[in-house]
């Protein structure tokens, strides 16, 4: 059913639930609907209520103190502990943890430990790869890929880690589900017979953190179709699952899979689907005026609203052509590096990592998006402008896997140029770093910092759980955490 224009008037002045976000403090402070301060507002706060005696008074945790470890900054306070290591720490089989961490998820496990899922993003064939995901027996897809997850659980005083899938490639980001499941997604198109692969990839797998014996011979969920997936969310009220598409030439798009009539979600029925079951849909976007939306883009304002509808994927398998250009132009809105998502406040918080010359509007450095099923609105809850110059510590850039923090606002790690952070943002607008990588994987003369992946709070909200992508090092964060103030 489409949303009708009348509909949507009615519902645009409504911005949806959530947290009311801006873009870098100081680079959106006279953007209009922008509700940050500047950061010198912001410091004169800070500097008033530390001479009454009252410590940080301003949002966040106070400035990030270098670590003598040179790998993980964080405000004073706060400590962090490495929890694997690509080429250091050991899986129980023997071998060594996977390089390339990415999305990330946390569970409730057994006697009070902490599960975890962590993607390992590793494109092409093995032998490119020092540490690939091992070949465990019963949980290969595909012999000749790299890529996979492991499961982590994390203890007091002990660590442990296996396999969860293998033989896959690519996986990026993924989900978790309302039943206790993670949702490993691969970011590629590749079909059996390139880089040696044995079958086609593309696809979306189910991970069990603790029934091992849920995890043999995985099978791909096709009715989510086959392309460059990078995240999805489930809808805990209405069972349909959205998912984005990290891809350009043309840009990707963000789709919503709904499940046939009769199906109930739990452990395990996701394998038990069909190839071309549910519907698969890419969304249109239209503004207030009624007016078709060709690319997120578009908007230049926070707090733009745009209505949406779903059109159906031809071709879900992309037997011939790719998902993303089996449209034709009017036919669906795009966005560039559609990246992480999370649910919360009632609907899904979408990132759109950049835009530059390959997207037809506003160059900028990062939005997100909240897309409230209910409403069916879309609305801009964050849009931080270009970097000036990413080597300098400051402004933030290249949002992508994301959280909804415990203590109010989101939590999102950047992959952009030049210094790397995990930063929150308030629900008044202001932003805040968190932490930043100091590990340099290139040389003095010309630095070079990973990105970080797999952002992710603890199950009881004590510890925040991220990757430094390369080589690959998961580390637990823990400090005092506090609500934050709106600002």
């Amino acid at each position: 059913m489409s949303l009708t224009r009348r509909d949507f008037a009615r519902q645009s002045a409504i911005t949806g639930a959530g947290v009311a976000l801006v873009g870098s403090v100081g680079a959106l402070a006279t953007a209009p609907n922008a509700l940050a301060a500047t950061e010198t507002e912001t410091e004169a706060a800070d500097s008033a209520e530390a001479r009454h005696g009252h410590g940080h008074g301003g949002v966040g945790y106070g400035p990030l103190v270098t670590d003598p470890e040179g790998l993980l900054s964080l405000p004073a306070g706060f400590t962090y502990r490495v929890i694997t290591h690509s080429g250091k720490t050991k899986l129980e089989s023997g071998e060594f943890t996977p390089s390339n961490h990415d999305g990330t998820s946390t569970f409730s496990g057994p006697r009070g430990a902490t599960l975890l899922v962590n993607n390992h993003e590793l494109a092409g064939p093995r032998a490119n790869w020092a540490y690939p995901v091992p070949l465990a027996e019963g949980l290969v897809y595909d012999p000749a890929a790299a890529g996979g997850c492991t499961v982590v659980e994390v203890r007091r005083d002990k660590v442990a880690e296996w396999v969860g899938i293998a033989g896959t490639a690519t996986n990026c980001a993924g989900g978790n589900t309302p039943w206790g499941t993670w949702l490993t997604c691969e970011e590629t198109e590749d079909k059996a017979g390139t880089n040696g692969f044995t079958k086609d990839h593309g696809y979306v797998f189910e991970v069990d953190p603790e029934d091992r014996r849920r995890n043999r011979n995985p099978k791909p969920v096709k009715a989510l179709g086959r392309y460059a997936h990078e995240a999805v969310v489930v809808d805990p009220k209405r069972g349909r699952l959205y998912l984005t598409e990290d891809a350009s030439g043309p840009n990707g798009l963000l789709y919503r899979w709904t499940p046939p009539q009769g199906f109930e979600h739990g452990h395990g029925q996701l394998r038990t689907l069909g190839d071309t079951d549910g519907s698969l849909q890419a969304f249109k976007c239209f503004d207030s005026g009624g007016r078709y939306v060709d690319d997120l883009s578009r908007a230049t304002k926070i707090g733009t609203v745009y209505g949406v509808d779903w059109v159906d994927v031809p071709d879900r398998d992309a037997r011939a052509v790719s998902v993303r250009k089996q449209f034709t132009d009017g036919q669906v809105t795009r966005a560039r590096k559609l990246e992480g998502m999370w649910w919360g406040d009632g609907g899904i918080y979408i990132v759109s990592s950049y835009a530059r010359t390959e997207s037809p509007g506003q160059a900028h450095d990062g939005a997100v998006w909240f897309y409230d099923p209910k409403r069916r609105t879309l609305t801009l809850k964050v849009l931080i402008g270009v970097n000036p110059d990413p080597s300098v510590d400051g402004d933030f850039d290249g949002p992508d896997n994301i959280t909804v923090s415990p203590y109010g606002g989101l939590v999102i790690a950047e992959d952009g140029e030049g210094v790397q952070h995990l930063f929150g943002a308030t629900e008044s607008g202001r932003t805040y770093p968190i932490a930043r990588n100091e590990l340099n994987i290139g040389s003095a003369e010309d630095p070079e910092y990973s990105e970080f992946t797999g952002v992710t709070f603890s199950p009881d909200g004590r510890t925040l759980y991220a990757n430094i992508q390369v080589p690959g090092i998961m580390v637990a964060i823990t400090g005092p955490w506090k609500r934050q103030k709106r600002g």
